[in-house]
């Protein structure tokens, strides 16, 4: 089921994958940076590549972020592995935006860690969406809870 025609190199896949594909070494250093990471955070690859991923952890959660980066680095896992989770991000525009993320280890062949890729996708207009609808549920109950009193 090939096409020896066109041989599709890892890089290919990343550069055209839709969600924001973003590597970095045991150092926290950005040494891959697609297209729609790009889009999702502001950043130009020229931008990113080669600076700390704090470009993109807002301030408040900097510090929870290297712990917890740290940790699944030195275990060769993540507790989160196979999972998305909601968070804040920072855009090159000092707006925080919402992303949801998904993370793995990268390891070599011989099991030795090299670093941590995440891909990404902006969930900034559904998370508002979601607030809003919370709020809005919540006065709705007040008022019932006021007409039935």
């Amino acid at each position: 089921m090939g096409d020896s025609e066109h041989s599709i190199g890892a890089e290919l896949l990343v550069d055209q994958d839709p969600d924001a594909v973003i590597y970095a070494g045991t150092d926290g250093i950005i040494q891959v940076w697609n297209e729609a990471a790009t889009r999702v955070f502001g950043f130009e690859a020229a931008a990113a590549i080669g600076q700390s991923l704090d470009i993109i952890i807002p301030q408040g959660f900097r510090e929870a972020h290297w712990t917890g980066y740290d940790r699944a680095l030195a275990a060769g896992d993540t507790k989160y592995r196979g999972q998305s989770l909601p968070t804040r991000a920072a855009h090159a525009s000092g707006s925080e935006i919402y992303v949801e993320l998904s993370f793995a280890i990268v390891k070599t062949a011989d099991g030795t860690v090299i670093g941590a890729m995440a891909t990404a996708r902006d969930i900034t207009e559904r998370f508002q969406k979601d607030r809003e609808m919370r709020r809005e549920l919540r006065e709705l109950k007040k008022a019932a809870e006021a007409a039935a009193g």
